[in-house]
């Protein structure tokens, strides 16, 4: 477990908060000894590569608008193929200077407090112990950069953000995000005051990690200090996801960063770029990446670009193109992440400023059940999720095999909407199963692909 390897990280942990109870490995983190934990262990959080990642919009995904109304759909989730269940954020948002709308769920006016919007404390356990009797994670939205314009910390802790020469608490410089004020981590109260209220949640509510926002926007030496920390508090795996294409993170203890390269090059392939341009991508987000663990989450939908972008099926050439891609995002040593609706091939953009629910009557099920053909596979394909990567693609195909010990798999992904002809490389030929239908294919000198088609090969 990380709370092992970062053993001696925390010795330099500040103890300023107060004690608590001694983690298994003896040290005392800097958590509020006030903190009891609620609930019991949850020993079955799924390994880095094995996990599959669904994200929950709580303004779309019901008309309710609430954690009861995902509780009610658990069962859906895990149909699915999901293990882990990522929730947007689920705490009061600001009202001074709001974004507009009902506010944005990144600008947090209360860390330690569910928005009454959604619910309450005790309806998030119940999410949490219901995901986990299905043996499934929850790992929750942590927005540590910046705060509301109303969060308590603006009047009783001014000096946590950062100034103007005048003296005036900013916004985060360059980016336009008005209606949010920027945290200052030269202060270290502040970073025990964050870690404090992260805390707070692993043990009120029991979840397993945070999935941290904008997280290339705050320093590495914090990241250090708050991912060993809450590893520590429960004697069980934590999934800590940083939302940052820095490699930093890595380092910092994070077991995953975004794929933000990846996507970009993803559309940027359907829209005519040679497909061989996500094979040098691939290897930019895994450059000096020695722990085989490590995972770039990639995907082909999230709240951001679904909103911006639009959905996958607008962006990537229809219901096919959209799973052309998402085969290449969730094999290639990734870790899928879906965004509630995709998978129905609902083809509304979802806003997260007001709510947006989601029509689930219009689920295309051929399309759900290709998706959960696809997990399905991976979620027991040793190669997909723990083997080693070698591309093979051409301007019109990515072609991608992933080797483990006992199986060898073969991705080939047509992104063009026309038929194309993929030349076989020489170590390539030979016998293959399709992993989807069970049927025998031999691959000689070239393999035709019709539009928007694909081949899940193994042996």
């Amino acid at each position: 477990m990380r709370h092992l390897i970062y053993l001696v990280l925390t010795l330099f942990v500040s103890v300023g908060m107060g004690a608590c109870d001694q983690s298994d490995d003896g040290v005392q983190p800097p958590i509020n000894s006030d903190y009891t934990q609620y609930g019991t262990l949850f020993r079955n959080v799924p390994a880095p590569q094995d996990i599959v990642i669904y994200q929950v919009n709580l303004r779309a995904f019901s008309e309710e608008g609430t954690l009861a109304a995902v509780t009610q759909r658990l069962a859906d989730i895990k149909a699915l193929g999901a293990n882990v269940i990522y929730l947007m954020p689920i705490y009061p948002n600001g009202i001074e200077n709001s974004a507009g709308g009902l506010g944005s769920p990144y600008a947090v006016r209360d860390y330690k407090s569910v928005s009454p919007e959604y619910g309450g404390l005790e309806d998030l356990k119940a999410l949490v112990d219901g995901a986990h009797s299905l043996d499934m994670a929850v790992i929750l939205d942590w927005v540590a950069n910046h705060t509301a314009w109303d969060n308590a910390w603006i009047s009783e802790h001014p000096e946590y953000y950062e100034t103007d020469e005048e003296g005036n608490i900013i916004s985060p410089p360059d980016t336009g995000w008005l209606d949010v004020a920027q945290l200052d981590y030269s202060n270290q109260d502040l970073q025990d005051a964050m870690i404090d209220a992260m805390a707070y949640w692993v043990y009120n509510a029991n979840i397993d990690g945070f999935r941290c926002d904008a997280a290339d926007f705050v320093p590495e030496g914090f990241w250090t200090k708050a991912v060993s920390t809450i590893d520590q508090i429960k004697d069980q795996e934590m999934l800590m996801l940083a939302e940052g294409g820095e490699q930093r993170h890595f380092n910092s203890g994070f077991d995953f960063i975004f794929g933000f390269h990846f996507f970009e090059t993803l559309k940027a392939v359907n829209n005519g770029e040679p497909a061989t341009e996500l094979q040098s991508t691939h290897a930019a987000e895994y450059q000096n990446v020695y722990d085989q663990d490590k995972r770039v989450v990639r995907y082909t939908s999230n709240h951001d670009v679904n909103l911006s972008d639009g959905t996958p099926i607008d962006l990537f050439g229809g219901v096919e193109g959209s799973m052309a891609s998402f085969v290449v995002a969730a094999c290639m040593k990734s870790v899928p992440m879906i965004y509630n609706g995709q998978e129905i091939g609902y083809d509304q953009r979802l806003q997260f400023f007001t709510k947006t629910p989601i029509d689930w009557t219009q689920a295309n099920n051929e399309l759900l059940e290709e998706y959960k053909q696809i997990i399905e596979f991976r979620k027991n394909s040793p190669a997909i999720q723990h083997g080693t990567y070698s591309g093979y693609s051409s301007d019109n195909v990515v072609a991608f095999t992933m080797e483990a010990a006992n199986e060898s798999v073969l991705v080939l992904s047509n992104v063009r909407n026309e038929e194309v002809s993929y030349l076989m490389p020489p170590k390539l030929k030979g016998e293959w199963e399709n992993a989807l239908n069970g049927s025998s294919m031999n691959l000689e000198t070239s393999v035709s692909l019709s539009p928007y088609s694909y081949l899940i090969l193994k042996k």
